[in-house]
């Protein structure tokens, strides 16, 4: 959230930040909310001021044995104004919040320009894109052939779009959750959590998921708790309404989590199977850190996302996003896409870094106390997908199947597959 101060002194510089990611801002209406919020505080301390004195004077009358009813009415009367600006102000304020929880965080200096994906750029690839002595089958084709998913059985017990693994599928799919996990943990010196699946309506305002993106989530009515789309969202949360002393920092959390995502769109065969769900596995970082310690951050943690992908073996990129194609929270951002070689080959995006900055700590009032003292400040929150499984299985399914019709199981995988070297058909 943004804060509004910030606005009422530079609502020029503002908006044309804001512009950067195409969006428009009435800035207007937010400087006229702001305006009547001050004048009524203003407003409001007058009148309590001269409650205070009138209180003062009935007092002093009561010790003379004075009369002082006409008093007593002045203050019953002042006490009614009183109570209709304290409710004036407190609709000013849901409207103002209403408003700037509406508002995306604003690009970072650093993010390049730009209002879609040709305008990311480019930083840096690894590794070389496999060759094949044959026709690679599309990663749908390879799981069905061996019968180790099964969209139509998914579909039949939940709907469209939902996965069900079998036998080797779930056991591939369980090594790579736990293979990333214990990457982070042992190696990149993140805290393992494993939090709630479902989350509060405060947690989701709080790390930026609604109001905006409230239609793509999967809502329980009856106790208006969400799905996770990603454990991003209860690991920010942890420390929602804290004061964190400054020794504490860096926090550094990782979690496996289901995501639930009510994707919409057009669909077809650059869609099907894991290229479009409602339900994938990602294991995701967080982290709470300084301000002037957020990039920093931001650049270690692509480069842990890009350690599994290394060791995996699998040929990947990196690219900066434009501002146009930036999250909603997100002031800079990477992402990571593998190379697929089906279908004449594509990138698939398995890993999104960002650097969110103050911007969930202020929705969620996360700040740290300096060790030398002074006024708390807010923390920056920096999340990364380390990594999601959906397309990263999309990839490993292409790129180690092999002629004969089986799928090598990547070395690194082995010894979370009971020693497993190849699978062959699971469909027994």
């Amino acid at each position: 959230m943004h804060d509004i101060r910030y606005i009422r002194n530079h609502p020029d510089e503002f908006a044309r930040k804001l512009a950067r990611r195409g969006l428009e801002v009435d800035i207007d209406l937010l400087l006229n909310l702001d305006g009547v919020r001050r004048e009524a505080v203003l407003k409001l301390d007058r009148m309590r001021e001269k409650r205070n004195t009138i209180s003062q004077e009935i007092g002093r009358r009561k010790k003379s044995g004075d009369e002082a009813s006409e008093l007593r009415e002045e203050m019953i009367a002042l006490g009614g104004r009183i109570k209709g600006t304290e409710a004036e102000i407190r609709t000013t304020e849901d409207r103002i919040r209403s408003e700037l929880l509406s508002l995306a965080n604003l690009p970072a200096d650093e993010t390049p320009d730009g209002v879609n994906e040709d305008d990311n750029v480019f930083v840096r690839d690894w590794g070389q894109p496999p060759q094949f002595d044959f026709e690679p089958g599309d990663h749908l084709d390879v799981a069905e052939r061996l019968g180790i998913l099964d969209f139509k059985r998914g579909g039949k017990v939940t709907g469209s779009g939902f996965p069900v693994w079998s036998g080797a599928g779930a056991e591939l799919e369980r090594a790579l959750i736990n293979f990333m996990l214990d990457l982070h943990i042992r190696e990149h010196g993140y805290r393992e959590m494993m939090t709630p699946f479902i989350a509060n309506r405060n947690s989701m305002i709080g790390s930026g998921q609604i109001p905006k993106l409230e239609d793509d989530m999967y809502h329980i009515d009856r106790d208006d708790i969400f799905l996770l789309p990603t454990s991003e969202v209860t690991l920010v949360n942890l420390h929602r309404g804290e004061i964190i002393p400054e020794t504490d920092l860096p926090i550094k959390y990782v979690a496996y989590s289901p995501c639930f995502r009510r994707e919409a769109g057009a669909y077809g065969r650059a869609t099907r199977g894991f290229m479009r769900v409602h339900q994938f596995n990602k294991v995701e970082m967080v982290r709470f850190v300084k301000p002037e310690d957020s990039f920093a951050a931001m650049e270690e943690m692509v480069s842990e996302a890009e350690e599994v992908l290394k060791r995996l073996d699998l040929h990947y990129r990196v690219v900066k996003l434009c501002a146009g194609e930036l999250s909603f929270a997100a002031s800079a951002c990477y992402d990571l896409e593998v190379w697929g070689p089906a279908d004449g080959g594509r990138w698939l995006e398995v890993s999104s870094c960002s650097n969110c900055e103050d911007f969930q700590a202020r929705r969620a009032d996360i700040r740290f106390r300096p060790a030398g003292g002074g006024k708390p400040e807010f923390v920056h929150t920096l999340n990364g997908s380390g990594l999601a499984t959906s397309r990263l299985v999309v990839a490993l399914l292409e790129i180690y199947q092999t002629e004969e019709g089986s799928l090598a199981v990547p070395p690194v995988l082995r010894s979370y597959m009971n020693g497993a070297t190849v699978v062959t058909s699971s469909k027994e």
